[in-house]
């Protein structure tokens, strides 16, 4: 007489990834963002966003303004100054040009992300790669930061005349002793990310386009990995709202004009 059979075994749980989530975290989107191209989204408050480097190639660049008013955008400068620190990684904050909380800077695995260059144009782009028109390469022609994101603000009412200094995640720049920024070799990754959580309500747009300072003379910019999380409220200790007298004011004034929209 045969053994009885022993029973069925359970499939194994699948093995986590860089990107699952548990808890109270929903996935809201997981989107590629093909190189060359752009994104756009409006976030709710306390939503996150992760951005991946997929192929390390550091092309990409952010736009983020206050989604019920677009007047209020990221401010490159106040951001740099009142936290006394250009290489901004988890922690740091991104403000608006009044003072208040954009994003925070939750989850880093990168380290380098440029707050000062900028981002390039057609004109950049042409003087360092050539034409690179629809007309030559049909539609692998030469996208640039600029012109992605008119088309990006466009879907939502708004123009060039919105355009402001980007937030150039996974690229390092440094001031030289002269004054000169530098574009800092060696340091793009890929899979590095960063995750970036909503303080107000934020439209946010990426480009997928090479940094205005890579000295690659080729046009190959990556793709990147776009994800966006459920809303969950920061503890009392969450440590970007922490981090500073200054930052916690930024939290403060955020908070309060939060109050009022929301009431």
């Amino acid at each position: 007489m045969s053994p009885p059979r022993p029973p069925p075994q359970s499939p194994p749980p699948p093995r986590p990834t860089p990107h699952t989530r548990t808890g109270e975290e929903v996935g809201l989107a997981d989107e590629t963002v093909p190189a060359g191209g752009y994104w756009t989204r409006i976030l709710d408050r306390w939503q996150r966003l992760r951005i991946v480097d997929v192929d390390g190639r550091q092309s990409c660049s952010l736009l983020a303004y206050n989604a019920d008013q677009t007047s209020e955008r990221f401010n490159a400068p106040d951001t740099v100054k009142i936290q006394n620190q250009i290489f901004l990684s988890t922690g740091r904050v991104l403000f608006s040009d009044l003072g208040r909380v954009l994003f925070s800077i939750v989850d880093d695995t990168s380290g380098h992300h440029d707050a000062l260059a900028g981002f390039a144009d057609a004109a950049v782009d042409r003087e360092r790669y050539g034409s690179g028109s629809y007309l030559d390469l049909r539609n692998d022609f030469h996208r640039n930061a600029r012109d992605n994101f008119v088309m990006a603000l466009g879907r939502h009412g708004l123009g060039r005349r919105e355009l402001v200094m980007s937030f150039n995640p996974f690229a390092r720049v440094r001031v030289a002793p002269e004054g000169a920024l530098e574009w800092t070799a060696g340091v793009g990754r890929a899979g590095a990310a960063i995750e970036l959580r909503a303080e107000m309500r934020v439209l946010v747009a990426l480009s997928a386009t090479p940094h205005v300072l890579d000295p690659n003379s080729r046009y190959e910019p990556g793709p990147l990995q776009v994800q966006v999380v459920s809303a969950i409220a920061p503890a009392d200790d969450d440590p970007c709202r922490t981090f500073s007298e200054e930052v916690r004011r930024g939290f403060e004034n955020t908070d309060d004009y939060w109050a009022q929209v929301s009431a």
